[in-house]
């Protein structure tokens, strides 16, 4: 069961995510996208963590940087933007990977590159999530 907040932040995450996509529509950088939801999310009074680096273990081995995720929100949600044709089973595991290493239930994956970004928003979930 996803935490209320969880749910809450992914809602807010969403809607600020289509009225920006219905403002600049698609075809930007992904970075412009990024950089002006990060602000938005700022000036509504959350908390974000742009391209944060994600860290993994392996055999003992650490790899500090293995992953930056593109907005981690309030320390809880992990947003992953993309603006492409369509997106793959790559971009979907690619943000799971993110929300399995911060050990996060929920992550939302975004495609401002499409005509509607609903069609290319997926919510990401950590079926692992507190096992660890």
């Amino acid at each position: 069961m996803v935490h209320s907040e969880h749910e809450r932040l992914f809602k807010v995450v969403f809607a600020m995510g289509l009225q920006l996509h219905k403002e600049l529509g698609p075809g930007l950088m992904e970075s412009v996208y990024e950089t002006v939801l990060a602000s938005r999310l700022e000036r509504a009074g959350y908390k974000i963590d742009r391209q944060m680096p994600v860290s993994i273990v392996i055999d003992g081995i650490s790899f500090p940087d293995a992953y930056r995720v593109d907005l981690f929100v309030n320390k809880l949600l992990a947003v992953e933007l993309k603006s492409l044709d369509k997106l793959t089973s790559l971009h979907h595991r690619q943000a799971l990977t993110y929300v399995r290493l911060l050990n996060q239930p929920p992550g939302i994956l975004m495609n401002f590159g499409g005509e509607m970004l609903s069609e290319g928003t997926r919510r990401v979930m950590n079926n692992e999530y507190g096992k660890h």
